[in-house]
């Protein structure tokens, strides 16, 4: 698995210094790879950069400097980065107004679930949800959810030649239309695979 240890990560210092910069750098890179299902579902698909970054702003707000503290998030975050034969997103559910929010949760509980990636000429992918916890209960699910797709050699193969994309949510109370992922996220998802022979 694709990992990041304490050399890659700058010391609160120098992540201070850099911060402003790396953060342009990182949003920029971010908007390459999210995805927007129906009006309230946003899928953004992890990697090393998106999580250096994560990594670097829990270790700022915490002021974590010692070498326990830090290996504390490394093996944290360390899982949400793709390994060459899957993606991994988190899936948010966004609802400005507190009292809708509330509402759509209770009755989207197991909306995770049915999350789906198409790869052309495939069938649809269902992720595997939240290893790290439970996040639904019995009266409704949470608003942020880490899905993990696992491909078959030959659908990441299909994808390093240029197969396109769909995704969409299937859960009977989430109203949404399939989504062509645009060729800027294929692209960029592409690049978290590792190139495949099937000879």
């Amino acid at each position: 698995m694709t990992s990041l240890n304490r050399s890659d990560l700058w010391s609160l210092e120098e992540y201070a210094e850099r911060r402003a910069q790396f953060r342009e750098q990182v949003m920029a890179h971010k908007k390459q790879r999210q995805v927007v299902i129906g009006n309230h579902a946003r899928l953004l698909f992890e990697d090393e950069l998106s999580i250096r970054y994560q990594v670097q702003e829990m270790l700022r707000i915490e002021k974590v400097f010692e070498a326990e503290g830090i290996q504390d998030e490394l093996d944290a975050y360390n899982p949400l980065i793709p390994d060459g034969q899957n993606w991994k997103a988190t899936l948010m559910l966004e609802y400005d107004d507190v009292d809708e929010r509330r509402r759509r949760l209770a009755t989207l509980r197991g909306i995770e679930d049915t999350v789906w990636l198409r790869i052309e000429d495939f069938d649809k992918v269902f992720p595997i949800c939240n290893e790290d916890l439970e996040r639904s209960n019995e009266e409704k699910t949470s608003s942020v959810h880490f899905l993990r797709f696992e491909l078959t050699p030959a659908m990441v193969q299909a994808v390093k030649q240029g197969a396109r994309l769909q995704a969409g949510i299937d859960h009977p109370g989430f109203d949404n239309e399939p989504v062509a992922l645009s060729d800027a996220v294929t692209a960029s998802l592409a690049n978290d695979l590792d190139d495949i022979s099937l000879n």
